[in-house]
């Protein structure tokens, strides 16, 4: 049995614990806030972009000549993967459900003969591919993650993706990131950027105008093809920091319920150690009461 000392030492130290993990979560709490409203701001404009260039992309559907961004290169072989995580643990497992994803798509992919290339976003992503894909890394992005995201971060991203993929290194560029859903609820999903799916809604518009001979006809000005160069780019850089959004979101909601967590286990802890305290110490006035009766007597 511990002694009172090394008892009183413990509980000491769980309840300093306690106080950090407290800490942590109110702090979790108040980011989350901001990033939230951040990231469901977002989500209509991402929508709405790719509704918009699904709308276009059918307006030139049949026509040669269509950008990369949109079409791809014609060629299935080389994959890039962007899994998008935070830069510091303590969040449960956020972080391990995109690792998961990431790596049962490139087995997946590597099953099927394709080549697969790495951009690990967050320095958790950048350390976990290190010791497991160290050969498929070709770039990173970390240094972010815990701050209101800069659309920078996004604009950057979106220029290498595009340069590789002008440089013909690349034919289709996936990202892997959490959907953030509530502070409890993070779903791991997968986001093919290059070349672009379109939406639900603009294939079933695709489907419906090459179906009706009276469908409505649309003059664009510019034409589509100058639109779809001006605007595929920017929506590349929309659909990766509306991801970035969606992950400072879901950080801050895993991070804050892991800690809400953890101060609730160091209570329980604290609890029960008490409970062994009181009764050690107890035990350790009686057998001193018994002592002195004993001795007593035998004077």
């Amino acid at each position: 049995m511990a002694s009172l000392k090394e008892l009183r030492a413990r509980i000491g130290s769980i309840k300093s614990t306690r106080k950090i993990t407290s800490a942590m979560k109110m702090v979790a709490a108040a980011k989350l806030r901001r990033a939230q409203a951040s990231a469901e701001a977002a989500r209509p404009y991402a929508a709405a972009m790719r509704r918009m260039l699904g709308e276009l992309a059918a307006a030139t559907k049949g026509e040669e000549g269509a950008p990369r961004l949109l079409a791809g290169t014609g060629q299935d072989k080389v994959h890039l993967l962007i899994p998008i995580t935070s830069d510091r643990g303590l969040c449960g497992g956020f972080n391990s459900n995109v690792h998961r994803l990431t790596l049962q798509t490139i087995n997946k992919l590597q099953a099927e003969g394709k080549t697969v290339k790495l951009l690990p976003v967050g320095r958790r992503a950048l350390n976990f591919f290190n010791r497991e894909h160290a050969d498929l890394i070709i770039d990173k992005v970390i240094g972010f993650s815990g701050k209101d995201v800069p659309f920078s971060v996004a604009s950057g991203l979106g220029d290498k993706v595009n340069a590789l993929l002008e440089a013909g290194e690349i034919d289709v560029c996936t990202l892997v990131f959490n959907k953030f859903q509530n502070a409890m609820t993070q779903t791991p999903a997968c986001l093919q950027l290059v070349p672009m799916v379109m939406d639900d809604a603009a294939a079933k518009a695709d489907a419906a105008s090459t179906t009706a001979d009276d469908a409505a006809q649309y003059e664009f000005e510019p034409d589509e093809a100058t639109l779809l160069a001006m605007l595929l780019p920017r929506n590349l850089q929309v659909q990766i920091y509306a991801s970035l959004l969606e992950t400072a979101a879901g950080e801050n909601g895993a991070r804050m319920t892991a800690m809400d967590n953890a101060t609730r286990n160091a209570g329980r802890t604290i609890d029960s150690l008490s409970k062994v305290y009181n009764r050690t110490r107890q035990t350790n006035i009686t057998n001193e009461l018994i002592e002195i009766i004993s001795g007593a007597q035998a004077v």
